[in-house]
């Protein structure tokens, strides 16, 4: 074969696979400067601190960065020593960057059409574009629950684009029929001579039946480099072949993956709603239910008492719901969902269980656009300055749950001598006037990351 028509294959096949468009984004990359080049230090001077733990803000203090850590908070002046840059706070309100403990970034802003037939290219792309949307809203870290998204990932760890630190799963394991599976009925019945699905080929999930199968889609996810793992344990909302109260998977299969998950010093999340769902994933070992929206009192007493996470999102049939067609069962289904979000709330605050925050945006550019609106719903079932803790100090001590298979070293969602310096500095005070989340556009003037300043409304 020519060497030329051997290269233009390579690029085709290239494209298929995503490849080609991360090194489209590194190209343009390297076309400019790094983005978020800090100077040596910088103190942020006569600012007011969140600090991701406590119930208000503190008087005036000055924060020193150097390197990606907080190196001293004080009172007093701080010296500076070489070149520093100094940003005035002026009473500003210096906090945490937020973090959402439940996010798709291949899938936020897509159609899900797309997001189940490509192509994989411009998938990226698009997740390209979100990742740097996302950390200009602030969001500075995010538990990716499924999704193709080590490329994204590993590109943003490079320096080629900007975006948050991401957390990621990789595929959602997923029964035959369960959450995960949005095949057509044609293709059945599966045979070891059948075509994977899309959604299959790329990564965003991995249909597994029995434990064998489970341990092997769980052992391919942790050599990708997932930092926790995600089945489906139950019904769901946008998959067309599962009715929201089944309970998906048997307690057998479900330990399986917790036991290769726990071999490697992590832990299985699951998506589940129902009380069944739930207990049994807790039998197996399950560590974090992400939803719960129809869980009942017996259930949440019993995460209390195993000190189970729940990763809830504020999900109200409203502004941020992606409406499916009326009268369709999965219309049927969201309503349902939504209907409990109220109850879960209720329950996790009267058994105090270890909760979460998240936006689980999903196909829709303009629900992912309202990411910090969201958390500003919050105040429906918590006041402002629990919110802002549940999306600083607590998701980070849910991101923690990875031990050793955390992609990044040190301490996040506080602002604290030695932890990592991912940082906001907030027209205002948040605590105050909560509504400031909800346009970071404005109000966001200042946004750090791992010692880099990634948007300055103050520069000079």
């Amino acid at each position: 074969m020519r060497p030329r028509l051997s290269h233009a294959i390579r690029c085709i096949r290239a494209w298929s696979s995503g490849a080609l468009a991360v090194w489209f984004l590194s190209s343009l990359a390297w076309a400019q400067p790094p983005a978020g080049e800090p100077p040596r230090a910088v103190l942020f001077q006569g600012v007011r601190v969140f600090d991701g733990k406590s119930k208000g803000l503190t008087g005036p203090v000055n924060v020193l960065i150097e390197g990606n850590r907080i190196a001293r908070i004080a009172s007093s002046p701080i010296a500076r020593k070489g070149e520093v840059r100094v940003i005035e706070g002026k009473g500003r309100t210096l906090m945490p960057g937020l973090i959402d403990a439940h996010y798709h970034m291949m899938m936020a802003s897509v159609p899900l059409t797309v997001a189940l037939a490509g192509p994989e290219g411009y998938l990226t792309l698009v997740a390209a574009r979100e990742a740097k949307a996302t950390l200009l809203r602030g969001f500075t870290s995010v538990r990716d629950m499924a999704g193709p998204v080590f490329s994204i990932k590993r590109a943003i760890d490079e320096g080629l684009i900007e975006g948050p630190r991401i957390w990621p799963s990789g595929a959602m394991i997923s029964q035959t029929s369960g959450h995960g599976d949005y095949r057509r009925a044609e293709a059945l019945p599966r045979t070891a001579m059948s075509s994977l699905t899309f959604a299959e080929r790329v990564g965003g999930a991995a249909i597994a039946d029995g434990q064998d199968e489970v341990l092997l889609r769980v052992r391919e996810q942790l050599m990708l480099g997932a930092s926790q793992i995600k089945l489906a344990a139950g019904g769901g909302v946008s998959s067309d072949h599962d009715p929201l109260d089944v309970s998906q998977y048997t307690e057998a299969e479900l330990r399986s993956a917790v036991e290769a998950a726990e071999n490697w010093g992590t832990y299985v999340a699951v998506h589940a709603y129902t009380p069944r769902a739930i207990q049994t994933s807790i039998r197996a070992g399950v560590k974090v239910i992400d939803h719960g929206q129809l869980m009942d009192d017996a259930t949440a007493k019993l995460m209390a008492e195993k000190g189970i996470w729940l990763s809830l999102q504020p999900f109200l049939d409203d502004e941020d719901a992606t409406p499916f067609p009326e009268g369709s069962d999965n219309r049927e289904k969201q309503l349902e969902m939504t209907q409990g979000t109220d109850k879960a709330y209720a329950l996790a605050k009267k058994y105090k269980l270890k909760t979460a925050w998240g936006t689980d945006s999903l196909f829709d550019p303009k629900v992912a656009a309202r990411q910090g609106a969201q958390l500003v719903k919050m105040t429906r079932w918590y006041t402002p300055v629990e919110a802002l803790r549940m999306a600083t100090g607590t998701n980070a001590e849910l991101l923690a749950l990875s031990g050793k298979r955390s992609p990044y070293k040190g301490r996040l969602g506080v602002v604290e001598e030695g932890a990592l310096a991912d940082l906001l500095l907030v027209e205002g005070d948040p605590v105050a006037n909560f509504e400031l989340i909800a346009h970071p556009e404005k109000n966001f003037l200042v946004i750090m990351k791992d010692g880099r300043i990634y948007k300055d409304l103050l520069g000079p």
